[in-house]
């Protein structure tokens, strides 16, 4: 199956900085990506380049196999929010619509309706006039009304209060559940990410640094806690993520494939924010460089 996004040692630079550098990452079609990482780790060039708002520095990138903008009918293929939801504040909501219908040969008239009646817009409403909330439901509604195979969205509900963030992903999940639909959604609210995403990214230092299936990437991680004892004696299989210690215990986040066999160790399952805290705070700098961390 082609995948909905493939990078191959992508970057960007502006002048003397690299925003994104040696960045090669698969996502398998189908699934609904979460982009997860520190400011300035990337993740809104990663989205800008998938969209062909700005073009690589170096490597490459495509999108559903194909070069990003190339055609009017690949670009038909991807949906974009920015981070910002920019609509016209001039337009109604009709008027955004009509705009819609004339711009992307794959509108669905229908669906926009139907999303517009369902959320309560006024159609003859000035956008500059709408909530926070309803400037975000307007413009998804403008993105998945063109059809798209790929939905990209970037920090869709930054600005939102829970309620509109809420019924945000919400109407998500239910176009997800009924489209055949790839999604990159970047967000900080990592707990809004497990509830929708079941792959997950994690870009550092303008690289990968993680990613993979959620399910795995849960069954793969586990809080140790037990007496305290060097690290470097703990077996191969397993990759110590995060740690702590007192003079009598050590804590551990660790990464391993294997069972945890010691029966010194209290074992604990963790939470996909568990583990995205852990990885963003390593320290990179004594990572081997320009390897990227991809898959399991």
């Amino acid at each position: 199956m082609t995948a909905a996004l493939a990078t191959r040692g992508l970057g960007k630079r502006y002048g003397r900085r690299w925003a994104l550098s040696g960045c090669t990452l698969e996502v398998p079609a189908g699934h609904v990506a979460g982009l997860v990482g520190p400011n300035g780790a990337g993740k809104t060039t990663l989205l800008q380049l998938a969209v062909g708002l700005i073009e690589p520095s170096a490597g490459s990138i495509a999108v559903l196999g194909e070069e990003v903008a190339a055609t009017p009918a690949q670009l038909a293929r991807v949906g974009f929010v920015a981070q910002d939801t920019p609509l016209y504040p001039s337009l109604s909501v009709a008027d955004h619509l009509r705009l819609g219908a004339a711009l992307n040969p794959s509108w669905d008239q229908a669906l926009a309706e139907a999303r517009i009646a369902r959320l309560g817009l006024d159609r003859a409403q000035r956008a500059g006039t709408l909530s926070g909330g309803q400037c975000a439901q307007l413009a998804l509604t403008l993105a998945i009304a063109k059809r798209p195979e790929l939905l990209v969205l970037d920090e869709p509900v930054a600005s939102l209060d829970p309620l509109a963030r809420r019924e945000f992903l919400q109407a998500l999940m239910e176009f997800t559940a009924e489209h055949t639909v790839s999604v990159l959604l970047s967000s900080h609210l990592v707990a809004d990410l497990e509830r929708v995403c079941d792959y997950l990214i994690l870009l550092a230092e303008g690289h990968v640094q993680l990613s993979g299936e959620v399910d795995e990437l849960l069954a793969s991680h586990r809080r140790l806690s037990g007496p305290r004892r060097d690290i470097s004696r703990l077996p191969s299989s397993q990759q110590v993520i995060e740690e702590t210690h007192t003079d009598r215990q050590s804590t551990l986040l660790i990464r391993t494939e294997e069972p945890i066999i010691d029966p010194a160790w209290m074992v604990e399952e963790v939470s996909l924010e568990d583990i995205v805290l852990a990885h963003m705070g390593r320290d990179w700098t004594h990572e081997p460089d320009a390897v990227p961390r991809v898959g399991r």
